[in-house]
């Protein structure tokens, strides 16, 4: 039996994932969230902020799909892009113009969504740091056949 999770401790869960430093520390982590019922992944990117922004919507969702986090439906995308668009606006500000490298973390368990990205802002020989962080609500239409 799973320990029951508030949204709080699914944030946690994203959070780790955007601040693991290499695959298999993000793999790790993965599989010991998955022993107690949350769902991961986690997604590199970088590049110019605007000109990439379509591409982090796209790998998350991809990456998401692949890993079971959310169902192949466009209720678990949207969810998924609901959650990245409120994390980037909290980034943007920082972000904007500028070339960026960074980490999405993804968590899900059961309703829960949420959504953290993680960002080093290039600014001439000087990296600033930020993260953004967002939840979602959607049904939970996945079952243990996922895995």
């Amino acid at each position: 039996m799973y320990k029951e999770f508030q949204s709080a401790d699914v944030a946690r869960a994203a959070i780790r994932m955007a601040l693991s430093e290499n695959r298999s520390d993000e793999n790790e982590l993965r599989e010991k969230l998955a022993k107690s019922g949350i769902r991961a992944v986690a997604v590199n990117f970088g590049g110019k902020f605007l000109d990439i922004i379509p591409k982090i919507y796209e790998s998350a969702i991809v990456a998401a799909q692949r890993q079971h986090v959310i169902s192949d439906t466009h209720v678990g995308d949207g969810s998924v892009v609901g959650a990245m668009e409120s994390a980037i606006e909290q980034i943007k500000l920082m972000a904007m113009g500028m070339n960026v490298g960074g980490k999405i973390g993804i968590a899900r368990w059961k309703e829960h969504l949420c959504v953290a990205v993680f960002v080093e802002v290039g600014v001439l020989h000087f990296n600033e740091v930020t993260l953004g962080m967002a939840h979602r609500v959607l049904r939970n239409d996945l079952t243990d056949e996922d895995d």
